[in-house]
């Protein structure tokens, strides 16, 4: 390999890590595949583009060779209805690497710990030790006193003639509560987040895929549920993260607000929040009779004040809101501080790079916050 000295600093040449010619084009087949939203046989299309241009493939190794390795692997499979439309569809274990590799490209960062790692300012009987002594308390467990510094405070204390063990001798080991989270996460899947030819909801997606995969893996007692708003709201189980796409919808924030709270309402956890990705502005609402309210054309006042009305529902139920707006246009950004005002939440005004980050900081910021 070659080198190159620079003042006292040895160069070398990078060298990427062994890949075989499968592992090489099945990272790019998960990253394509996350972009036609599942769509297979779209994704090998692109492939088969992609190779024409870069070359990706060799004589030894083709894409038809690839796509043959994905269905013996258990990576792809045959539609469940031959009769219907569609193509080779992903399977499970395909759909948690997807998630995976979007943990690895946004959280990539960080490293695992311990299940339920959330930490306060309170220490007490928790489930986390921290290192720290203090005096025994009457109601301590008794698998939390450290005998090896209890049976040195009895030797200093009364001497080592006699041995004896009294209860101003003990002292147990610290530890701080472990708090669990329930979060809902909002994705904003109207039309607005494909428009001007800018791809919004494929990192939208890869963040709730990372925040998924990150909460199921690191924090298993937390609650994540996720929601979708367009005209209306409903909530998408994790496994369909990879398919989310958006739709002729306008945006009613307020069901998806509604149908956020009426989530956390029945967890038992003291913790929750929501988090609400965003590109555009409220711009419908559902009525009584199930007619439905729209206005695209700026701030609608009517829309706009009844998701106060959520923000402000949300603050007394303890419920912070973490609104995250994909645009940086100023009557919307006003439109935000108010609703933020009104939940006494947060907001970052932000662009697609950022985003994971930026979720995963207030997750934890949040957790920590909360609890009393």
């Amino acid at each position: 390999m070659d080198q190159i000295h620079r003042k006292g600093f040895l160069f070398g040449a990078y060298e990427a890590p062994e890949q075989s010619p499968f592992e090489r084009l099945f990272d790019l087949f998960k990253e394509l595949v996350t972009h036609t939203s599942g769509d297979v046989e779209e994704a090998i299309d692109w492939m088969r583009e992609l190779d024409e241009t870069y070359k990706l493939s060799t004589p030894e190794y083709s894409i038809d060779d690839f796509v043959e390795d994905l269905k013996k692997k258990g990576y792809i499979r045959e539609p469940a209805d031959p009769n219907g439309e569609g193509g080779m569809e992903l399977t499970a274990k395909t759909e948690r690497l997807i998630r995976q590799q979007a943990l690895k490209q946004i959280f990539g960062n960080l490293k695992k710990n311990g299940s339920g790692n959330h930490k306060t300012n309170y220490s007490g009987s928790g489930d986390e030790h921290t290192g720290e002594l203090r005096e025994y308390q009457f109601g301590d467990g008794l698998d939390r006193i450290s005998l090896t510094e209890s049976l040195k405070n009895a030797q200093v204390n009364n001497g080592s003639d006699e041995f004896q063990l009294t209860e101003n001798d003990l002292v147990v080991e610290d530890a701080r509560f472990k708090a669990q989270m329930s979060t809902v996460l909002m994705i904003d899947i109207s039309h607005s987040m494909i428009l001007y030819g800018e791809d919004r909801i494929t990192p939208a997606k890869k963040v709730a895929m990372a925040l998924a995969e990150l909460i199921t893996t690191r924090y298993p007692k937390d609650t994540l549920d996720i929601l979708v708003f367009g005209n209306d709201a409903w909530t998408i189980p994790i496994k369909d993260l990879p398919y989310l796409q958006v739709g002729p919808y306008h945006t009613n924030t307020v069901a998806g607000l509604q149908l956020a709270m009426d989530l956390l309402r029945r967890k038992r956890n003291t913790n929750k929040q929501i988090f609400m990705i965003t590109d555009g502005k409220p711009s419908c609402i559902r009525e009584r009779d199930g007619s439905y309210y729209r206005n695209s054309m700026g701030l609608d006042q009517y829309i706009v004040e009844q998701c106060y009305a959520q923000a402000q529902q949300a603050r007394k139920l303890h419920i912070p809101i973490t609104t995250f707006m994909i645009a940086r246009d100023p009557f919307l950004q006003q439109f935000v501080q108010e609703f933020t005002e009104a939940n006494q939440g947060k907001a970052f005004y932000t662009g697609l790079k950022g985003l994971g980050e930026m979720i995963f900081e207030d997750y934890e910021t949040n957790r920590k916050k909360r609890i009393k």
